[in-house]
């Protein structure tokens, strides 16, 4: 069976070493997950990265059912790019690759997902209407979580105080 594939990508206004300081330091997967989700790592991963680190956490992706999920690091290039790979967890396969393209404008953060589902019956119907949909709420709360902590303009709604300029 062919995995399926997922893409994301998003531009930062970060140098690529920011950015790699940002996604390489697991500790920061909890502030970029949505919170109904409840992620929990079972012990602090170290904040550098590194290829063959291991780090097992729960999490609930989907009907408030708790999974635990434990991942490796598998590859790594710094500052540019690293894999992680599931384990053990909900997928039959999951391998994420995360890539930090330098561009005119900062950086670009492009995660590139190859999974497989559990044998189950219709699981071509369980992805369309219910994985791909989750992925993209996912990626959809991680795009605006981080355009809150690294934003391209400042936010100039705090320089007025009501009141109506005419």
């Amino acid at each position: 069976m062919q995995p399926y594939r997922f893409e994301h990508r998003q531009l930062l206004p970060l140098t690529v070493e920011q950015a790699w300081e940002f996604f390489s330091d697991q500790n920061n997967l909890p502030q970029i997950t949505p919170p109904g989700m409840a992620f929990r790592f079972y012990s602090q991963p170290p904040k550098d990265s590194y290829a063959g680190m291991i780090f097992s956490y729960s999490l609930r992706p989907l009907f408030g059912i708790t999974m635990n999920w434990t991942a490796e690091i598998t590859q790594m290039r710094k500052p540019f790019f690293f894999v992680d790979e599931q384990r053990f967890g909900p997928y039959r396969f999951w391998h994420h690759q995360h890539f930090l393209n330098e561009v005119k404008d900062g950086v670009e953060v492009y995660d590139l997902i190859h999974y497989l589902l559990p044998h189950i019956q219709f699981t071509a119907a369980v992805n369309r209407f219910i994985v791909v949909p989750r992925l993209k709420r996912i990626f959809d709360f991680r795009r605006k979580t981080l355009e809150k902590f690294f934003p391209s303009t400042p936010d100039i709604t705090n320089l007025y105080h009501g009141g109506d300029s005419r």
